[in-house]
């Protein structure tokens, strides 16, 4: 009787183990290379920087600067702060998540909302939606923008398997289903650019427009389209082998500014070829596929040829998970979806004096 209980339950945690449905279908990925560049070393230390936002909420993912010279930042709860040296103020709320932000040539923010789509915002806190679907199905996970000379806007829709609340279960799966698109508010234009992205997360524009940059977060990489020249319509890798997972990307001018919210995880990239396995960990309880993260700081700068010219690090858990960085005159401005305030650096003689597309041009 105990012999054939035990068979019982044996056979039943196997099939459960193998067969109970799970949110992810996964597939075989091919993690980028680990270029282990004594470039990527630490050269200033962000364990230096002004702590600013303190005590208004958590997550303020990406900062912005306003033709008003406050800074704006969106919070995990929707609002959008407006904040300076000496407090903040309520500026919106979208009732989503506020990701990547940006003002345009007309003091409107715009606003990448992971949850209400890609928003318009007018000096007055009005709120209007610009996309919220491609060709009829809701965008999950608008994620980041830039916006060019002409006004077009470049944003990413990260996922469209998982939302926000699921971003992780993209990682387990890794399809890439992430896509880069563009929005021309004049005409009213949608277009997907590109397709099949490994979490499409960060957005820059290049020099005089010639090209955009995505960051695909999964495979530690950044993918370029050329909008100009003999390569345009052309695709090709901007930067392979980062460091760690590259989230937000701006362009100072000279320099494009990279976060790594976490350093490369073996534990993640060996699984890559064993979809069965990863799988078969979405059946066990959550704890055991949690993967303890250290508590680093981490921004990279990079030429308009890829060569890296800046690595700032901060080891003592002041500025960590950082998820933006943005340059603002000698200073650095850099946001999180995990820190409760947001961190301001000043800078050390390194590319331009001003990112005027950061302030809206």
């Amino acid at each position: 009787m105990i012999r054939t209980l035990a068979v019982a339950v044996l056979l039943a945690g196997s099939a459960y183990l193998l067969f109970w449905p799970v949110p992810i279908d996964p597939v075989v990925w091919e993690p980028g290379p680990d270029r282990q560049d004594p470039l990527f070393d630490a050269r200033q230390a962000l364990d230096r920087s002004v702590i600013l936002l303190e005590g208004a909420g958590s997550g303020p993912e990406d900062v912005a600067l306003g033709p008003d010279g406050a800074y704006y930042a969106g919070m995990l709860d929707g609002r959008i702060l407006r904040f300076d040296d000496d407090g903040w103020s309520v500026y919106a709320d979208t009732g989503g998540r506020p990701l990547g932000l940006q003002f345009d040539h007309v003091g409107r923010l715009i606003v990448a909302d992971a949850l209400a789509g890609l928003l318009a915002i007018d000096p007055g806190g009005e709120i209007e939606v610009l996309v919220r679907e491609i060709e009829g199905v809701p965008m999950l996970f608008p994620d980041d923008l830039d916006i060019a000379a002409d006004g077009t806007i470049w944003f990413t829709d990260a996922s469209r398997r998982f939302d926000v609340h699921h971003w992780e279960l993209d990682f387990w799966e890794g399809r890439g289903t992430g896509r880069l698109l563009s929005f021309e508010p004049i005409s009213g234009n949608l277009t997907v650019h590109l397709d099949g992205l490994m979490f499409a997360n960060g957005v820059a524009l290049g020099p005089d427009d010639s090209f955009v940059l995505v960051n695909e977060t999964l495979t530690a990489r950044t993918t370029r389209l050329w909008l100009k020249g003999p390569d345009q319509g052309q695709t090709d890798f901007f930067l392979e082998g980062l460091p760690g997972y590259p989230d937000n990307l701006s362009f100072d001018g000279e320099l494009f500014w990279i976060a790594l919210p976490s350093p490369r995880q073996p534990a993640i990239e060996h699984l890559a070829d064993r979809p069965w396995l990863r799988a078969l960990l979405q059946r066990l309880p959550a704890r055991w596929r949690k993967i303890e993260l250290p508590p680093l700081g981490w921004v990279i700068a990079v030429d308009a040829a890829g060569r890296v010219r800046e690595s700032l690090q901060d080891d003592t858990g002041r500025c960590f998970s950082i998820t933006s960085v943005n340059r603002f005159g000698d200073e650095l401005l850099m946001g999180s979806i995990a820190m409760p305030h947001v961190c301001r650096f000043t800078v050390a003689g390194t590319g331009k004096a001003a990112g005027s597309r950061m302030a809206g041009r």
